[in-house]
C-alpha cells in the first residue's frame, strides 16, 4: 500500500467511515491517479475539474456517482492532505434528478413472493417487504434481534451506522417462527443465503421465537 494511500485510509478510519464508503473513496481517487497517469497529490484543481467533465461527458455516468467521486476527492484533498489550494465550492456537483419511487401493487408483491424458490427466499422476501429494512440489514438480522416481548426487530449498524428497532407484526412473527422451525438457524436468520462469513456456532436458544409475545 502506497504512503498516499495509507494515509488516506487513516484519516477515514479515524473518521468512522463504514467500509463500503472507504472503500469507495480509495477507489474514486485511484481511478483519478490513473486517468491522468500521475501520482493523485501532484494533481491540482484543473485535473479535478478536467475529470468532472470526463465522467458527465464521456463515461455518462449519473449525477449521483459523480457526485460521489468528488466528494471523495474532496476529502482527500482537504482531510488527507491537507491542501488548501483546492476550492471545492468554485466546482459545481451535479444535482441528482428526483424521481418517485416505483410502488408495487399488493398483487404484484403477491406475486413475486409466491414466485419464490424456496421458503427461505420467501422468507427473505416477507421480511423485507414487512418491514421495509435493507438487504444489508437483513443480511445481518440474528435470531437474537427478534424481540417477540416488545415485537420489534433490532436492526443492528443500518444505514449511516445506526442502530434501530422497526416494528414486528403478528403475521410476520409467525413466518419467522415457521422459518426458524424449519430451518433451525443458529446466529443469523439468513447465513447460508445472505450472511457475512464466519458466522460462527454459538447456540442462541430456541425460546426466542418460540416463547409468545
Amino acid at each position: 500500500m502506497t504512503p498516499l494511500r495509507q494515509r488516506l485510509l487513516e484519516e477515514l478510519q479515524r473518521r468512522n467511515y463504514s467500509p463500503s464508503t472507504t472503500r469507495g473513496y480509495i477507489l474514486a481517487v485511484k481511478q483519478f491517479a490513473e486517468y491522468f497517469g500521475k501520482p493523485p497529490d501532484r494533481l491540482g484543481p484543473e485535473e479535478v475539474r478536467r475529470y468532472q467533465l470526463y465522467l458527465l461527458n464521456q463515461k455518462k455516468l449519473t449525477a449521483g456517482t459523480v457526485k460521489i467521486r468528488m466528494s471523495a476527492l474532496r476529502f482527500f484533498y482537504r482531510k488527507a492532505l491537507q491542501r488548501r489550494d483546492l476550492i471545492f465550492d468554485d466546482l459545481p456537483l451535479p444535482k441528482t434528478p428526483k424521481k418517485l419511487p416505483t410502488v408495487l401493487s399488493r398483487e404484484e408483491v403477491t406475486r413475486l413472493i409466491e414466485a419464490a424458490l424456496n421458503r427461505m427466499h420467501r422468507t427473505i422476501l416477507i421480511v423485507l417487504y414487512g418491514t421495509g429494512i435493507r438487504r444489508t440489514e437483513a443480511s445481518l438480522l440474528k435470531v437474537s434481534d427478534i424481540d417477540s416481548q416488545r415485537m420489534v426487530l433490532h436492526i443492528r449498524q443500518g444505514k449511516g451506522a445506526r442502530d434501530r428497532d422497526v416494528p414486528l407484526t403478528p403475521k410476520l412473527l409467525e413466518v419467522l417462527r415457521e422459518y426458524w422451525r424449519w430451518k433451525k438457524p443458529k446466529i443469523y436468520l439468513f447465513s447460508q443465503y445472505l450472511g457475512p462469513p464466519g458466522c460462527g456456532r454459538t447456540h442462541l436458544g430456541q425460546d426466542r421465537l418460540e416463547r409468545l409475545p
